[in-house]
């Protein structure tokens, strides 16, 4: 709910700055996505009664630092709504410095793990299998023709 909050306050700086949404098409589908895997994490999770499975647990520990790397390096710009704002200029440092899209890197890593590790093998499987068919298919696309767009006009 922070990172919602937080999001919500650089939409409104974005805007303020004349900022462009791209991708309101599909930005639901990712409002119903993650809250449906948290549901069903919880679900399978208490129904599977499995041990803890100790290196998921930690890889998904592991990951919320570089969440936040990615967040930091953004600044203002961190958002979950592909905002274009006008005289902005494209980051390249950070962890874009080794990966086009970090955070979905990261997201995808943490809908694999944290079911995992409470033996939610199925939730891990198909939330990790749409949540790719979405990033891959609508997500990143939709990005990278905003930033063209940008580009273009700039």
């Amino acid at each position: 709910m922070l990172e919602v909050r937080q999001a919500r306050a650089n939409e409104r700086w974005a805007r303020e700055r004349g900022a462009v949404e791209y991708g309101q098409e599909h930005y639901w589908t990712f409002f119903v996505l993650h809250p449906a895997w948290l549901l069903s994490l919880l679900l399978e999770g208490r129904r599977s009664g499995q041990p803890v499975h100790w290196p998921a647990l930690l890889l998904f520990v592991v990951l919320q630092p570089l969440r936040y790397w990615v967040m930091h390096t953004l600044g203002r710009y961190w958002n979950t709504k592909i905002l274009i704002v006008p005289g902005g200029e494209r980051v390249t440092g950070g962890p874009f410095r080794f990966v086009r899209h970090p955070n979905y890197v990261v997201v995808a890593l943490e809908l694999a793990a944290a079911p995992l590790a409470v033996g939610a093998w199925r939730t891990a499987a198909a939330f990790t299998l749409l949540n790719a068919a979405l990033l891959l298919g609508l997500r990143i696309p939709a990005e990278e023709r905003a930033l063209a767009e940008y580009r273009r006009s700039g």
